[in-house]
């Protein structure tokens, strides 16, 4: 018996949008993402999943029971699947401490190591309207967490949160998956989180899912230059500039990633050199634009090695490179 199973999802929205039909399957214990432009149908998705948004067609099956959409019960949603929306909200005015207790039904132990994992113990004797939106956050998790749900749905979870609480609630929820054995599908448009955090990757266009992977299977061989360019910057080179480059014979152009241009000294003289025209700082490394045969290269280096107007000679290894439509 699968842990999550949708079959023949479909959903059209009065502005005459449609969802799937969407067949997809997780596993118990194994954390999928969920990505895709904005208006791709990720959060749909996500609702139909939790139980809160009806299907028109097709079935939701979770540890082998029907997830009800709101059609067909008169609550919406499903008491093992928990759902933490972009637009969540707490009562104004009442101490933390207060939130959670009228919705907490566990023992004092369960429930303390919850807020441990969520790292909101010192935040007790606070009201609502005097925390800071990713304090915020946390509580509403711990809120859901206090359910005691085996699944946990979060909707662009990082969204309008600086670094430092971004980096908080990034080891909550790794810690909720790995102390507390839940779970979890999130959706979110910043490659680093999922590639990271997923054991496996949905990416949705349209309201069709385009390619399901692995982060590695997703990053360095997407299936089209949609799913490439979600998930970073690369390099398309047509067939014969890719033979030139790589020495690969292909029919289809090829995608590389910049940190695979691999940088040699050139001579001055050399005319199939790249010269360097713009270096942009990212901290540790610095990515390149190259001028070579015409065209513009994006490439990778150590920070501070490379200036504009420096020549390289470059190469790809051949399994670096990956055919793509």
């Amino acid at each position: 018996m699968d842990f999550l199973q949708l079959s023949g999802i479909y959903k059209k929205d009065t502005n005459g949008f449609s969802l799937g039909p969407v067949d997809l399957v997780q596993e118990r214990g194994r954390h999928m993402a969920i990505a895709g432009e904005t208006g791709s149908g990720k959060s749909t998705l996500l609702k139909v999943i939790a139980g809160l948004v009806q299907p028109a067609a097709g079935s939701v099956m979770f540890e082998g029971v029907k997830v009800k959409g709101p059609d067909e019960q008169l609550i919406p949603g499903h008491p093992g699947i928990a759902y933490l929306s972009q637009h969540f909200e707490l009562p104004n005015f009442l101490r933390v401490e207060q939130v959670l207790e009228y919705a907490n039904h566990l023992a004092e132990e369960e429930a303390g190591e919850i807020y441990n994992i969520c790292r909101i113990t010192h935040l007790f004797r606070r009201r609502t309207d005097q925390l800071s939106g990713g304090e915020k956050q946390r509580i509403a998790i711990a809120r859901l967490l206090i359910g005691s749900p085996k699944l946990l749905l979060l909707d662009e979870p990082y969204s309008n949160l600086d670094l430092i609480h971004q980096d908080i609630l990034k080891a909550v929820i790794h810690d909720i998956g790995s102390r507390l054995n839940i779970t979890c599908i999130m959706v979110s448009h910043t490659a680093s989180d999922m590639l990271a955090w997923a054991a496996s990757i949905v990416v949705i266009r349209n309201g069709l899912i385009v390619q399901q992977d692995t982060p590695k299977g997703i990053y360095y061989r997407p299936a089209d230059t949609y799913v490439a360019g979600l998930f970073g910057h690369y390099n398309l080179l047509t067939p014969e500039l890719a033979q030139l480059l790589t020495g690969i014979k292909a029919d289809d152009s090829i995608m590389i990633r910049p940190e695979h241009i691999q940088l040699s000294p050139a001579a001055t003289d050399q005319e199939s050199a790249a010269i360097v025209t713009d270096v942009a700082f990212y901290g540790s490394d610095c990515e390149l634009t190259l001028s070579w045969q015409g065209i513009s290269l994006l490439a990778r280096a150590a920070a501070g090695l490379v200036q504009r107007g420096d020549r390289f000679a470059v190469s790809v290894q051949p399994d670096h490179a990956w055919p793509i439509s």
